[in-house]
């Protein structure tokens, strides 16, 4: 547990973070309150939309906040908004310069003396593990080395704290376990020139594998729903039983709908046509129902080991089943996802009788594909552009996720046969539909 008289590094104060939009302003922050104090990591986790990148940006100082503060101290107590460095998500580095020069660009801008800048910038790519390549290009270099080169970048300026917007997600599942590794063992053992750490993660085992401190985000718009404190002795074993419960009790709470929800429809915002849909493919969706349907969990599993078992981080997982729970296929039971008998039907059927069901369900739970389906319906030659969709749904929505929507329900549609859609023509049909 973090002691409470620490200094505290950064405070964030009734923040709130509004855009302005054609079909009305969004709310993407809510009041949100957060303090991080020295010596310790403290993660944001929540759900893809829930403003944790908004927020890091803010803190970083990219951004302005509609209302609210945001301080930065040093470890002394001194205001100290140079204090901070992030490491992206996206690596960003510049391509026509080395690994070396990459690394001495915030000294540089900073005005520290070339041959300080070449002493500190060998330093931090050593402390990295990434000695010898100092003068190799990005494009010479894997995913993993990339990333570090961005975390050196980063270290090198000796920032008070460390920002990292979804550090890891980028990389393969190997490479995100060795340098999640990396960093933990620098951190425990004092040989980073930091005091503390705020990372954004929508990876849950993530979060309770390296930090001191989750606050746990709603979404639309971005709340602080819960903080939970991680006294798991460092370092973690992901298979210990108290561990487990940690990630189990985040599932469970990141899976409570907010009151006055329907109870049936998913955690996706919206109503109606205006619901906004994630891209999860109907093979996706299958393969989830088999998994669960089959041994050993035969209809009910828990989101732990679903997640080990099939390699899923949370977000995704969490977003499949919701899917499979708009559609009534599951139903999400705290921490676990458990099938309907409608669900355990489709894992028993063949092809014929799953794409029957699907585009029952389809065109029963999903608005949007009843709306399009009966509008080609009414029309005499069955033929409807797309814009006409997109138009509607941007009345409600933004620009990326009317699109986002109409991609997740077109794949849909083309599998439950419910209609046709030319990418060419960028029209619906009923050609190859079933009546």
């Amino acid at each position: 547990m973090v002691s409470l008289n620490k200094v505290a590094l950064v405070e964030v104060k009734q923040v709130r973070q509004v855009y302005k939009k054609a079909a009305g302003d969004l709310l993407v922050l809510d009041n949100v309150d957060l303090t991080l104090r020295d010596n310790e990591i403290v993660g944001l986790l929540g759900r893809s939309g829930s403003g944790k990148s908004t927020l890091l940006r803010a803190i970083a100082g990219l951004l302005k906040p509609t209302s609210g503060e945001v301080i930065v101290r040093d470890c002394l107590g001194d205001d100290s908004a140079h204090g901070l460095a992030m490491v992206f998500q996206s690596f960003a580095l510049f391509p026509w310069l080395t690994v070396l020069q990459n690394v001495e660009l915030g000294l540089e801008a900073q005005g520290v003396e070339p041959e300080e800048r070449r002493r500190r910038a060998l330093a931090a790519i050593d402390l990295i593990g990434l000695d010898g390549f100092e003068n190799a290009y990005p494009k010479e270099l894997s995913g993993g080395m990339r990333q570090r080169v961005g975390l050196a970048r980063a270290l090198v300026v000796q920032p008070t704290v460390l920002l990292m917007d979804e550090p890891f997600s980028a990389l393969d599942v190997l490479t995100a376990e060795t340098l999640r590794t990396d960093l933990l063992d620098l951190w425990c053992e004092g040989r980073m020139p930091i005091r503390s750490i705020l990372m954004v993660t929508h990876n849950i085992e993530e979060a309770v594998l390296m930090c001191d401190r989750i606050l746990v985000f709603s979404s639309n718009p971005g709340r602080v729903a819960a903080e939970i404190a991680v006294d798991l002795p460092q370092p973690r074993n992901r298979l210990a039983p108290p561990f487990r419960a940690m990630v189990e009790d985040i599932y469970a709470r990141m899976t409570v709908k907010k009151a006055g929800a329907p109870t049936r429809d998913g955690n996706f915002p919206g109503t109606g046509i205006a619901m906004v849909l994630p891209r999860v493919g109907s093979n996706t969706l299958s393969g989830m129902v088999e998994a669960v349907a089959a041994a050993p969990h035969n209809g009910r599993a828990e989101f732990s080991e679903l997640a080990v078992a099939l390699q899923l981080e949370g977000e995704e997982l969490l977003q499949i089943a919701e899917t499979l729970q708009l559609f009534r296929f599951a139903e999400i039971d705290g921490r676990a996802l458990r099938l309907t008998a409608d669900a355990r039907a489709y894992a028993d059927g063949n092809v014929d009788a799953r794409k029957q069901m699907f585009a029952r369900h389809l065109r029963a739970y999903v608005p949007l594909a009843a709306h399009i389906r009966h509008v080609l319906d009414e029309r005499s030659n069955h033929i409807a552009p797309a814009r006409r969709f997109r138009d509607e749904l941007e009345d409600f929505m933004g620009e990326s996720a009317a699109e986002t929507t109409l991609q997740a329900v077109i794949a849909w549609g083309r599998f439950a046969e419910l209609f046709a859609y030319d990418d060419e023509a960028d029209q619906f049909s009923l050609d190859a539909a079933a009546p």
